[in-house]
């Protein structure tokens, strides 16, 4: 029989945080905060964000979430620096996380530091994580008793081969070819380009937002732009700021099915003709009002968007901005070439050739391409599948929502060849792993909310680390087939979308259903949910806010003493 460990022996071990983003910064602030005494985190970057760290932000790139989403309680977030705006840019995104990280992560935090390997210990317990000091150039094996994976999904550039750098040498293309993680730090080469080439021009390769905001951004700049794409992003806009109990409570989740339904309000909706009808209303006039309010053109290609309702791929744009994105195309600043694709650079050294084709001058190409899993260059394939960590075709083929009405009538899924699957329950934790309680992930439960999202999340990695008495499956058996149901209703709920996402932020999708998600969070932990309150008429449209979870700590600690909880 194993020795008990006591709350005192757990938090006595070495837990190691991969990733300094947002989700490392939280998680190693609660652990901390619960009595962890060795946590340290590790990050390849020169400081603290991730995907907001300060080397990747460039002027005009701007989150995604009205102000106030994306927090943590502990810290306020500052107004925008941008006055009249309402929206936080990648500036005041930067400075928080550097905030965060030095208010309550001083010394915690190992800064380039390349993760090169993470593996079992020698004697099966354990992590090893083989590391690259960047400053020094020196390798060496670290050890922790637990790990938290919080790398993301935007740190691992997704290239096509036929667009990459060694294409275009091969092809003899002369200008910079340059994925959008590393615009930051290469857009001063390409404005002083432009600045001796009244002729420059720049092509973007991708549809989604980080394309529509460098393009922006070089517009801006009197540099000629083009944007090549298939499909793009839908979004999310109103001629107002929209009110806070619209856009910051659960009224949009509500119209979004979940995998349960727990209220009669959700039930109806999702599960009743007349409640489809109303639901699917609500998502063709959002979509129509957001063209509107944005003068989207009904023959412009920007129509051609995923969907507000079946997607994850969404812009909240708010009320538009003069020098935005769509009021740069609209007047003739940044030039569309859509719906094609770019296949690869032509022979003369300064084109890029389109599906069709035909040729399109480039003096220097932004692959806003997307991004690759960021575990597969960490762990080895062994190790990815001992931890039941990877992607793998789905092993369960049920629907047990048929009687969503609102889900009769998808668009067309990607053929069975190119669909997956995950094994990591909730999202947090590999389902094969769940007993040993050394492993958690943070920052791979896909919402629209992560600063919420994020604390929670950080806060059921500690309870589950600490052996605290919590509602988990009991046996690997009974987590792999929670797994395989939430992948199933993954397919069910977002058919378009599986070959778009990866599984290092995608392991489970919620969107714009977060708050349910973490709903079951919450009570995984035995602690209340939907804490933004209201009555029958009323709960759907009150605010959430960070700060209802500001004292999860403590709630959880009182807790654990009347549970009197101890882990084998």
């Amino acid at each position: 029989m194993v020795e008990a460990k006591t709350t005192e022996t757990i938090c006595q071990q070495s837990v190691g945080i991969i990733g300094a983003g947002a989700a490392g910064l939280i998680t190693g602030y609660t652990l901390l905060q619960d009595g962890f005494q060795n946590v340290q985190l590790l990050t390849r970057d020169k400081s603290p964000g991730g995907v907001w760290a300060r080397e990747r932000v460039y002027p005009g790139v701007a989150i995604n979430n009205v102000h106030g989403e994306f927090r943590f309680s502990p810290l306020p977030m500052p107004p925008p620096m941008l006055k009249g705006e309402n929206r936080l840019s990648g500036e005041d995104m930067a400075a928080y996380m550097e905030k965060f990280a030095d208010t309550f992560l001083a010394g915690k935090i190992r800064f380039e530091t390349e993760i090169l390997d993470i593996r079992r210990g020698r004697d099966g317990t354990g992590w090893e994580v083989e590391v690259l000091d960047l400053r020094t150039d020196n390798k060496e094996v670290l050890s922790y008793a637990r790990i938290v994976l919080c790398t993301g999904g935007c740190s691992q550039a997704h290239i096509p081969e036929s667009l990459s750098t060694r294409s275009a040498e091969q092809s003899g293309f002369r200008g910079p070819v340059v994925h959008s993680s590393e615009f930051a730090s290469r857009v001063e080469q390409i404005l002083s380009e432009a600045q001796v080439n009244p002729d420059y021009s720049v092509v973007v390769v991708g549809g989604g937002k980080s394309a529509q905001d460098i393009s922006s951004h070089l517009a801006r700049h009197g540099i000629r732009v083009a944007v090549v794409f298939e499909k793009t992003d839908a979004i999310l806009a109103a001629p107002i700021q929209l009110p806070e109990w619209i856009r910051k409570s659960r009224c949009l989740g509500v119209f979004s099915p979940h995998i349960e339904l727990r209220t009669s309000l959700e039930r109806f909706l999702h599960t009743t003709t007349l409640g489809s009808m109303i639901t699917h209303g609500f998502w063709n006039f959002l979509t129509w009002s957001s063209f509107d309010v944005l003068k989207v053109p009904k023959d412009s290609p920007l129509r051609n968007a995923y969907s507000l309702f079946w997607g994850i791929r969404t812009n909240d744009e708010g009320a538009g901005r003069k020098d935005g994105f769509h009021d740069l195309v609209n007047r003739g600043k940044i030039h569309l070439v859509a719906p094609d694709r770019a296949e690869g650079y032509a022979s003369d050294g300064e084109s890029l050739v389109l599906r069709d084709g035909q040729t399109l001058k480039a003096n220097a190409v932004i692959l806003a391409t997307g991004f690759s899993s960021s575990w597969t260059s960490i762990f080895t394939e062994k190790t990815i599948e001992e931890l039941g960590i990877g992607r793998h075709p789905p092993s369960q083929d049920v629907d047990e929502w048929k009687h969503y009405k609102t889900l009769a009538s998808p668009p067309a899924a990607h053929p069975q060849r190119d669909q997956w699957a995950s094994s990591i329950y909730r999202g947090l934790v590999p389902a094969k792993n769940i007993i040993k309680r050394d492993f958690a992930i943070n920052g791979a439960l896909f919402t629209t909310n992560n600063g919420y999202g994020f604390e929670v999340i950080a806060h059921w990695i500690s309870a589950y680390f600490l052996g605290d008495k919590m509602r988990l499956p009991s046996t690997v058996e009974q987590a792999l087939v929670e797994t395989g149901r939430n992948a199933a209703w993954m397919r069910k709920r977002f058919p378009e979308m599986l070959s778009w996402v990866n599984e290092s932020y995608s392991s489970a999708l919620a969107f714009f259903s977060w708050p349910q998600a973490i709903d079951e969070l919450l009570e995984d932990m035995e602690l209340q949910n939907m804490r933004s309150g209201g009555n029958w008429l009323t709960w759907s449209f009150k605010v959430i806010s960070v700060d209802e979870i500001a004292m999860l700590r403590e709630e959880r600690r009182a807790k654990r003493e009347a549970d009197g909880s101890q882990v084998d």
